[in-house]
């Protein structure tokens, strides 16, 4: 009997970006309510580095890290909300921070790699 036909992506050379996260999991009933708010900010990002590649690499990676920072921050925030050690609450003030910077001069490259298309 045949077999029905699954779906595969065309191989192209490059890793998949994905490979190696899990999918969004439902909360347990016991879960810790870091680990809840830890895999919304997880799940937030994978979903917002999903961007439409152009084939321009520039605009391509400055598109994706965008989101990805943004997760950094996410997680930060969590950290601040839930976590207790003084060195990792300082930690993630500093990734808020440094991600914030880093993310406005993304947009504003980004935006002028957008102008000369």
């Amino acid at each position: 009997l045949a077999q029905p036909a699954v779906a595969q992506p065309a191989p192209t050379g490059a890793p998949d970006p994905h490979a190696g996260h899990a999918m969004p999991m439902p909360a347990a009933a016991n879960e810790a309510r870091s680990t809840i708010d830890f895999r919304a900010a997880n799940d937030r990002m994978h979903r917002d580095m999903g961007v439409d590649y152009t084939g321009n690499a520039d605009r391509d990676f400055l598109a994706a890290m965008i989101p990805h920072h943004q997760g950094a921050i996410d997680m930060a925030e969590v950290e601040l909300r839930h976590g207790k050690d003084p060195k990792v609450r300082k930690l993630a003030q500093n990734i808020i921070r440094a991600q914030r910077k880093e993310i406005a001069q993304m947009r504003e490259w980004l935006r002028q790699t957008e102008r000369r298309r």
